[in-house]
């Protein structure tokens, strides 16, 4: 069981706030029951394999806590996607192997099916693309997805990450940790437009 210190962790990256959403810290204590639904939602599970598969609350929290360190390290920046006026949580974004040497990091983002068709994910990939190479100071940022997953490569576009090309075998297929898929990669530097988003 984590210390009391272990779970509040002081994240050292800003919360963010734009286009009618806020950007915040998960919080291992409270949001691990949203967490663990939204990792082991259906359609999360048809595109994504993430390496450590959570399957229940003490999992989840555990997993919250070790993303907090990371951010104490400075090495993620992991956000719940929340409603400004509200608070109610809608989704995840984060800006994962951040390096200042090379000045890049890699984003990944995902919305919950109540939140899904709002624009809820372009709105927190623009703010938090937008932060990321400004007050962050990174120059490129990557986001992959698995090939044929449609949305999330209008979503990619729209935010200014332009498709780079296709990665053979780059990503694990669903629900397995021993197959691969192919994976589009989006790319964005700091010297690309900034996109016109709502």
């Amino acid at each position: 069981m984590a210390s009391v210190d272990e779970q509040h962790l002081p994240s050292p990256f800003p919360e963010l706030y734009g286009r009618g959403l806020r950007l915040c810290p998960w919080d291992p204590a409270v949001d691990a029951e949203t967490w663990l639904r939204g990792v082991t939602d259906p359609e999360f599970r048809r595109w994504n394999t993430p390496l450590t598969l959570i399957s229940d609350l003490d999992e989840a929290a555990e997993f919250l806590r070790e993303r907090a360190r990371e951010a104490v390290d400075g090495t993620i920046a992991a956000y719940r996607i929340t409603d400004e006026s509200s608070g109610t949580t809608l989704g995840h974004i984060s800006v994962n192997t951040i390096s200042h040497v090379f000045r890049t990091a890699r984003v990944g983002y995902w919305v919950l099916p109540e939140a899904r068709g709002r624009g809820v994910a372009t709105r927190a990939l623009g703010l938090a693309a937008h932060w990321a190479l400004t007050d962050l100071g990174l120059y490129r940022l990557e986001l992959g997805h698995a090939l044929g997953h449609d949305a999330s490569c209008r979503i990619a576009e729209r935010c200014g990450f332009r498709l780079e090309g296709t990665l053979r075998g780059a990503m694990f297929e669903a629900g397995r940790h021993d197959a691969f898929r192919d994976m589009h990669l989006h790319g964005r530097v700091g010297t690309d437009p900034e996109p016109k988003l709502p």
